[in-house]
């Protein structure tokens, strides 16, 4: 069972601050308008994310929010930090219990992995980070591309769906030399130890006439 729990430092059920003009449409049809929103995504009671939204538009009897200027925080299963996302959409649907990322995707790690990408979904239940759109990951002397993955999202574990490319020069001091392997020196050569003088038998006998 998953959950959300959200808190504003300014709620709005009467929209008290006047949307700019790339807001009127949402703002106009949404049930509801929440600024400096929080929310607290859970999972069997287990807090997975904290989701930091500018603006949170809410829709369908509140099941669907539509989020402006995204930051969530992941975290552990013991509650430490894990990694950040920011986007500049998203949409959170409590029914399904996932968050969709768009515009301006980017994840970074605690580890120092960042991913940059332009839409992302966080399962909640799964606790998984996915994606069907081109994407890029790099860190310190690595560096990894594809178009789609599944990972988790510290990005320890990912799988790249496909058109996987990139370098990897973190581990190239561990890369056996392609250097031919020189042979080695011969020792010098010694005369050979003179012979040891033979003992012939010489016989005392005369040949027959």
């Amino acid at each position: 069972m998953f959950g959300f729990l959200a808190v504003a430092a300014l709620a709005c059920s009467e929209k008290t601050r006047p949307p700019v003009a790339g807001q009127s449409a949402l703002a106009d049809s949404a049930d509801q308008v929440m600024y400096g929103a929080r929310f607290n995504l859970t999972d069997r009671g287990l807090s997975r994310a904290r989701l930091n939204a500018d603006t949170a538009f809410f829709f369908n009897e509140n099941t669907r929010v539509e989020l402006q200027k995204v930051h969530t925080t992941f975290f552990t299963a013991s509650g430490a930090k894990d990694a950040v996302l920011t986007s500049r959409r998203g949409t959170y649907d409590s029914r399904l219990g996932n968050m969709r990322a768009r515009k301006n995707v980017v994840v970074v790690s605690e580890e120092g992995k960042r991913l940059v990408t332009e839409e992302l979904i966080y399962d909640q239940n799964r606790n998984e980070i996915s994606s069907d759109s081109a994407f890029l990951m790099t860190e310190p002397g690595r560096q990894l591309s594809g178009i789609g993955f599944r990972s988790d999202p510290n990005m320890r574990n990912i799988r790249i769906l496909r058109g996987a490319s990139g370098f990897d020069r973190s581990a190239q001091g561990n890369r056996p030399s392609t250097r031919p392997a020189q042979a080695a020196p011969s020792p010098p050569q010694t005369a050979p130890p003179p012979a040891a003088p033979l003992d012939v038998p010489v016989s005392s006998s005369t040949p027959a006439r």
